[in-house]
């Protein structure tokens, strides 16, 4: 039997408030993911990239909504998504963090992430989730961080 994880997301930064890097450097607000009381972005912030969900324009959201909820395929990846993305602008040009997302029945599957930029597979999940809990976690993310 396979464990069930617990997603739930909150508004976070890049910087606390005494970390001497945030000066002259991007303090992006984002929706950091947390899974069972662990946070996705500080179990990858070596990579230093952000979560996709929960800031950029709207449009950007929206997007990122539906690919999570897999209301749509992501246009060239298919049905991996962009987890965490460049801090400053978002652009998968700049690199990013992929993941594999599937639908079971009720059961959301995140799987074989990825560090796309270099080609590296990155030993973490996967991890499973009830669609209602997912679903919820998901759309909470939608201007978390405001419309930039």
């Amino acid at each position: 039997m396979r464990k069930i994880n617990y997603l739930e997301t909150k508004l976070s930064s890049r910087f606390n408030e005494f970390d001497p890097n945030k000066e002259n450097n991007k303090n992006t607000l984002f929706a950091d993911i947390i899974i069972d009381g662990t946070s996705l972005y500080q179990k990858l912030k070596k990579y230093d990239l952000v979560p996709a969900l929960g800031w950029g324009s709207e449009e950007y959201q929206r997007l990122m909504i539906d690919y999570f909820l897999l209301v749509q395929p992501h246009e060239y990846l298919y049905y991996r998504y962009p987890i965490l993305v460049c801090p400053w602008c978002g652009d998968e040009e700049c690199g990013f963090i992929s993941v594999k997302i599937d639908r079971e029945s009720d059961i959301i599957i995140w799987k074989d992430f990825n560090l796309e930029h270099e080609s590296k597979k990155i030993q973490i999940g996967p991890y499973y989730f009830h669609w209602d809990n997912y679903e919820q976690a998901i759309w909470s993310t939608y201007r978390i961080a405001g419309i930039q």
